[in-house]
């Protein structure tokens, strides 16, 4: 796992840096990185710390729409999902050319206990495991990072910010608007931005 603040370390040394805490006003756990307090994943993350990885095509696509990193401005995410989008059409198309069926369907394994870590890229950022199993192969403990958690207290900073220099627009328009911020972040929470209460205190 890397980051743009020199952060570069092995998943299993996630929550040496990382926790999540509960905040008072959700139910959702919350993640930090320990020194720096809220930090983002997903495509905007991706892309400024992957640009060189892009496939020529994709490449030449962001450069086409004016992406080139760091893009800090979560409402762009969505060309960059678009670029992502042309990266992954590319990959997908050369793993089913280059793919050669296994000699077996499956791995043959002998259960022992262990502790065991994953960390995947979903397209709303990474999704951290950790799995602790006895020694039949049974699940003792697990844990599970989603993207969401990691992004909520960013999510929340930010539309605090983002409020503030809009509060000339009326109710509905600032609570669409505070809608359309959460869903470039985070599209797997689009359904629940209804959730959304904008107040605004105009006295």
């Amino acid at each position: 796992m890397v980051s743009n603040r020199g952060l570069d370390i092995d998943i299993s040394e996630y929550e040496q840096h990382f926790a999540e805490e509960h905040a008072q006003h959700s139910n959702a756990l919350q993640s930090i990185h320990k020194d720096s307090g809220p930090y983002l994943v997903g495509p905007l993350a991706r892309f400024n710390l992957n640009f060189d990885r892009l496939t020529d095509r994709a490449r030449q696509a962001a450069e086409r729409v004016g992406c080139l990193p760091p893009i800090t401005n979560p409402f762009q995410s969505i060309l960059v999902r678009a670029v992502e989008f042309i990266q992954v059409c590319e990959e997908g198309r050369r793993l089913i050319e280059a793919y050669q069926p296994p000699a077996e369907p499956y791995v043959e394994m002998k259960p022992r206990a262990g502790v065991g870590y994953g960390c995947t890229e979903a397209p709303r950022g990474i999704c951290w495991h950790r799995y602790r199993l006895d020694d039949q192969g049974l699940i003792q403990e697990a844990k599970i990072v989603p993207p969401t958690s990691q992004n909520q207290r960013q999510i929340e900073d930010d539309l605090r910010h983002f409020v503030g220099k809009h509060l000339h627009l009326n109710q509905d328009e600032l609570t669409w608007k505070c809608e359309q911020a959460v869903r470039n972040y985070d599209p797997c929470i689009s359904c629940a931005t209804h959730a959304l209460k904008v107040r605004i205190d105009r006295a």
